[in-house]
């Protein structure tokens, strides 16, 4: 339904070692840097709440603005990556509070563990957002790569529009700061186009994104 913020949880996301090894920025592993992401995962085992909170809402473009009907925005990027299409689904995804809690355990004391756990709530949180894309498209058709607050010329302020949109404290227990960052850190807003055709996966994350100075980039 049009406007209804809907939630879903899960009990477990498929895990990729190698992307954890990427975001750690590990380009090429060593026993010892397998060892520590074995060693933290392990520990890391339970910290995970898997949620998402979204709804499906119209769109309309004129030029470079973007009207949602909840909230209008201007950005040149996002309208050309909704570009043919008439409603969009906006989420709200996070992987919970306890790893932002066990980063800053080690923070001080062990620095290449709370690098590692950074690592691991970076995938995490990756591989949510990509398991709910999956989902998505299986129930809309064609999706258009996922568009974030910050990406291109979005401003981040737009953040604010899509917590009241969707709720997000009460239905997931995302806060949003003043500097428009979330809390827990591990969480991802985004907008995601239904599309008249057919869009590759491989659109999605670092070959749709124009920051090509990122240090995570592939």
């Amino acid at each position: 339904m049009i406007g209804q913020v809907l939630t879903k949880n899960y009990g477990s996301v498929e895990q990729d070692v190698n992307e954890i090894l990427r975001y750690a920025g590990v380009k090429k592993a060593s026993q010892q840097d397998v060892e520590l992401v074995d060693s933290c995962l392990l520990e890391a085992q339970d910290v995970f709440r898997f949620s998402v909170c979204y709804a499906e809402f119209p769109v309309s473009i004129k030029g470079s603005e973007v009207d949602f009907t909840f909230a209008k925005t201007t950005s040149k990027d996002l309208a050309k990556n909704l570009k043919g299409c008439d409603r969009a689904i906006v989420v709200c995804a996070t992987v919970g509070l306890k790893i932002d809690r066990l980063i800053a355990k080690y923070g001080i004391t062990a620095p290449s563990k709370a690098l590692t756990f950074q690592a691991i709530g970076a995938e995490r949180i990756e591989s949510l957002c990509k398991l709910f894309n999956r989902e998505m498209s299986e129930k809309y058709g064609n999706l258009k790569p996922r568009f974030s607050p910050g990406y291109g010329d979005l401003d981040l302020t737009f953040q604010s529009d899509i917590f009241r949109a969707l709720d997000c404290y009460k239905k997931i227990g995302v806060n949003l700061t003043n500097e428009f960052l979330m809390t827990p850190s591990k969480s991802v807003t985004a907008i995601i186009g239904v599309s008249n055709k057919k869009c590759d996966e491989d659109s999605f994350g670092c070959n749709n994104c124009n920051q090509t100075n990122c240090e995570f980039r592939r």
